[in-house]
């Protein structure tokens, strides 16, 4: 097995290295003047499993994911495997109005055209690997973030809404502690209205964990439910930490403690998912 990275996961493709004990492919990965993409592999792949390992967000990543799959296609490998870590446009699964795409179908299906399989990493919206022309799983992110709570022994695990219950389960069996959901509705992109509920949360420690956190806004308004009720620190762990618009910078003065995991790098990123994606590689689908 040989790994194949972008340069939107070269940290992760790093770990994954490791994981594996299997080596990283020399690729040349540059920008023309015009911004047009450029890649090259110089390691000869020819009847070799080769592990693609790159996000499809934003647009220019997606572009150099396809690039480094016609490139390593050129080899003629005994297998592809494509890691796409976070899903750009996964969020956009259904047609809301005439002429409107559905966005995830259609990147579900040029990524999967030139791939024996094609793993995510905590898919928004799993139902949209239907759409894929070649076998397709999703592996959860949660147990990398269990492990890296442990350090903070949090007493709850809250799920910002009913839809994330799956992924605080995980995360509070793996810690042995209790959890518990929010009632969240989303009005738009941007407008969140969260319902009052209570939870058992008074004189605790809680981390809210997500597959997403994009502008923020579902973590602050559940921290402020949480310490209305008496939890004594709150803190948020999420797989993808998108952070749009400055949302760390509005969530550090909330939180006492935020962190994601390496799918995508920012500041944040305290947490790698390449143990769960090199027991995923192993485990032939």
């Amino acid at each position: 097995m040989i790994i194949v990275s972008g340069s939107a996961s070269t940290d992760l493709s790093s770990q994954l290295s490791k994981e594996l004990d299997a080596p990283l492919a020399i690729t040349e990965l540059k920008r023309f003047p015009d911004g047009e993409g450029y890649v090259r592999i110089h390691d000869d792949l020819a009847g070799q499993e080769v592990v693609i390992v790159q996000n499809s967000y934003p647009d220019p990543n997606l572009v150099e994911l396809l690039l480094l799959q016609d490139a390593v296609m050129e080899y003629k490998p005994a297998r592809v495997i494509t890691v796409v870590p976070y899903f750009g446009y996964a969020r956009q699964d259904k047609k809301f109005n005439q002429g409107e795409p559905i966005s995830a179908r259609a990147l579900t299906r040029h990524m999967t055209r030139f791939t024996t399989e094609l793993i995510t990493i905590d898919l928004h919206e799993t139902s949209i690997l239907e759409w894929s022309d070649s076998p397709a799983r999703n592996i959860s992110g949660m147990p990398a973030i269990a492990r890296a709570l442990k350090e903070y022994a949090p007493d709850f695990i809250l799920s910002p809404d009913k839809g994330a219950v799956d992924l605080a389960t995980i995360v509070a069996d793996h810690l042995g502690c209790g959890w518990d959901y929010l009632e969240k509705t989303r009005l738009d992109g941007e407008t969140v209205v969260m319902k009052a509920k209570k939870v058992d949360v008074a004189g605790k420690k809680v981390a809210i964990v997500d597959d997403i956190i994009a502008t923020g806004g579902t973590i602050i308004r559940a921290t402020e439910q949480l310490r209305d009720q008496g939890a004594t620190y709150v803190m948020a762990a999420c797989t993808h930490g998108l952070f749009t618009g400055g949302a760390i910078e509005r969530l550090n003065p909330v939180l006492d403690g935020l962190f994601s995991t390496d799918t995508l790098m920012n500041s944040t990123s305290k947490v790698s998912v390449a143990v769960e994606l090199a027991d995923a590689l192993q485990q032939k689908n």
